[in-house]
């Protein structure tokens, strides 16, 4: 004996709840009717609108207040006296043409390069020595570095001004005790150079452990099964590297790269703190120009003019190396 169930047609408002493709029991609402997916639309752009916000206010804004005072001629008399002397494109033109400005640019680029490329290479190694550490080294290490980049920048740059002293400080001593007598009373920053090389020890010594612990963290997403299968082959500790460890971290040191130009590029405290820009304005960078300009020499309008022009020019450095990185990608693929 056999028993025939009838199935009933669930109707157009059961069909219109029903999710097409789904399975039994689970259903959306019907078109035209306010329900979860208008919501989750909405969603990530209200989730986004107070980071906007504060950005717009906080950044936007004083860019903004900037460039208008880049077009005005701005001194103490005006400040005071709460004038409004608009002088057109005059402050640009005169940064533009002056030769100043230009080696200012070029000493910036190239004190940028150096920085960045010691930084990298010396952060990497750190990084690759980290992989290869016990934990318990691997954890005094991690500390001491977490220690070196949570340092805020005017103490670290204090620090070493102590360091590099003429007369107290322990570099000349150390040097003097190594048989270095003529360094005994050295001063590290009455000369371009030396003083470049303060600020470059300084401005690596806090940006290296950033490339380093990132760095440790990208090599524990290397599966192990690929060193295991490149020592199978007969493949080196060099060769290794290169085949398995170098193409993971590829992306990993590209965005870094990109960040500590970026860095360096903008670093106003070290620079400015060791020494002012000195000997004769021979160690200014391009914001310690902007701000000797503007403030010390009270010409606000070419202060604002040349910090402009300045975040013009890491524009086009950042953008240049965008576009390696992209064409490298694109022959890659």
């Amino acid at each position: 004996m056999s028993v025939t169930t009838e199935r009933q047609d669930p109707g157009p408002a059961a069909a219109g709840v029903r999710r097409s493709g789904g399975p039994p029991g689970t259903c959306r609402p019907a078109p035209g009717t306010p329900g979860r997916g208008r919501l989750t639309g909405a969603a990530p752009y209200l989730l986004l609108l107070p980071a906007l916000v504060a950005t717009v206010l906080l950044l936007g804004w004083p860019l903004v207040k900037d460039g208008l005072l880049s077009f005005q001629n701005l001194n103490m008399r005006q400040l005071i006296q709460h004038l409004t002397e608009w002088n057109g494109v005059d402050n640009y033109r005169e940064t533009l043409t002056s030769e100043d400005f230009w080696r200012v640019t070029l000493r910036s680029v190239i004190f940028t390069a150096v920085n960045v490329v010691l930084i990298m290479l010396l952060g990497t190694l750190v990084g690759l020595l980290l992989a290869r550490l016990g934990s318990k080294m691997r954890l005094l290490l991690s500390v001491g570095l977490v220690l070196a980049w949570a340092m805020p920048p005017i103490a670290g740059t204090t620090v070493f001004q102590w360091l590099f002293a003429a007369r107290f400080g322990v570099v000349n001593w150390v040097l003097d005790a190594l048989g270095r007598h003529s360094m005994a009373n050295y001063n590290w920053t009455g000369s371009q150079f030396s003083t470049f090389f303060i600020i470059t020890v300084l401005i690596v010594w806090q940006s290296i452990p950033f490339v380093a612990i990132n760095l440790y963290a990208a090599t524990t997403t290397i599966p192990g099964e690929l060193y295991e299968a490149a020592a199978l082959d007969g493949a080196g500790t060099w060769k290794s590297f290169t085949s398995v460890t170098f193409p993971f971290l590829k992306p990993f040191l590209l965005a870094t790269t990109f960040l500590e130009v970026i860095w360096v590029f903008k670093a106003f405290t070290q620079v400015f703190a060791i020494n002012e820009g000195g000997p004769d304005r021979l160690t200014e960078t391009l914001p310690v120009y902007a701000f000797i300009e503007g403030v010390g020499n009270q010409h606000y309008g070419m202060g604002a003019a040349i910090s402009l022009l300045t975040i013009a020019v890491l524009l086009a450095l950042t953008s240049y190396y965008l576009r390696i990185v992209l064409r490298q990608e694109e022959d890659e693929l």
